[in-house]
């Protein structure tokens, strides 16, 4: 039986079969929770032949919806809905697939599972070694401890794992520039930051070349592409200023001070979450849009570990959407 597995986030929806296809198209699930069945069904018309189903999310956090038990049925409805006569199994954080009844019973449990199913698929890339799974999205960072080639997570819930630090919610996306730093450089002085949803992370990576520009997207700050030009216009009014009146230079610099700010944050998070294994040194495994970045701050904090890419494994497709491709090997293995 082949599966297709399903990642439903609040900002994209990710699907990915066993084979290696792969796919992410960005849906804003707080805006319009009642056209998620059909942003699903599109979703699903593009992927090869499937006869099942198996569906992870985080989108059940949205704002849209009074709580993450409705969040869970609301989204698990529009599943069913676009399922048809196929089977669907939706995984737990506790690492088990149900029914979507039992799932709906089990919200908390089926809440935020995605950071679950990467971590199950890396331990199939370590054996039975210490590692750190790292996954940076759009949105958030997942830092999860290995030991002995088993998923070692202190928390479970989103909050518990915010607390353990195995959650950072910071991304190569959608982070707000205000959330990173207070601070700008900008003639010979650090400039205050505006407390605004000026400019994001992906305006910043754009104008250091890690990330593509993206000229039919929607959901920058502004609403507007995600170009290089309008990523200056955006970072620029960080600063309460126009592109116009700041040089590239200028504007780069305070791009890679941010994405220092950003890589000190992950980096905190990193070497807490190594420390809790009791072997020394970990191997790192890295997937997600961000993985560069999780490179980056692995090379810097940690030089003499490891690192095992899932993209180098898998392509960067699937490793974009590691959480799709994984419940979707997990349930075939199940």
């Amino acid at each position: 039986m082949s599966w297709l597995g399903l990642d439903i986030g609040g900002a994209n929806l990710k699907a990915a079969d066993t084979r290696g296809w792969a796919r992410t198209v960005p849906f804003a699930l707080w805006r319009n929770p009642d056209g998620l069945a059909q942003a699903l069904r599109e979703l699903i018309s593009q992927a090869p032949a499937h006869e099942r189903l198996a569906v992870t999310m985080t989108g059940e956090l949205c704002d849209c919806f009074r709580s993450k038990a409705e969040g869970v049925e609301k989204i698990l409805a529009a599943v069913r809905e676009v399922a048809r006569k196929r089977d669907v199994a939706v995984y737990l954080c506790n690492g088990q697939f149900v029914s979507v009844p039992d799932a709906i019973e089990e919200p908390l449990l089926a809440a935020a599972s995605n950071w679950r199913a990467i971590a199950e698929l890396a331990c199939r890339c370590v054996g039975e070694r210490d590692a750190v799974l790292v996954d940076i999205g759009s949105t958030t960072t997942d830092v999860i401890p290995i030991e002995s080639g088993r998923v070692a997570s202190r928390g479970y819930t989103d909050t518990e794992r915010l607390l353990s630090r195995e959650l950072v919610y910071s991304g190569v996306g959608r982070t707000p520039v205000c959330a990173l730093t207070q601070l700008l450089p900008l003639r010979d002085a650090m400039c205050p930051v505006a407390a605004e949803l000026f400019s994001t992370t992906a305006d910043v990576y754009v104008l250091l070349g890690d990330v593509c520009e993206d000229p039919a997207a929607t959901w920058p700050a502004d609403g507007r592409p995600l170009t290089a030009d309008l990523s200056k216009e955006r970072l620029a009014r960080q600063v309460c200023a126009d592109a116009n009146s700041l040089s590239r230079d200028e504007l780069i610099k305070m791009a890679a001070y941010v994405r220092a700010a950003q890589q000190s944050q992950l980096g905190a998070a990193f070497k807490h979450v190594a420390r809790s294994l009791a072997g020394g040194r970990p191997c790192f495994v890295t997937s997600g849009s961000g993985e560069f970045l999780a490179q980056a701050v692995v090379a810097s904090e940690f030089q003499d570990c490891p690192v095992n890419s899932l993209a180098d494994g898998y392509g960067q497709a699937v490793s974009q959407c590691a959480a799709a491709f994984a419940v979707a090997v997990l349930a075939k293995d199940a």
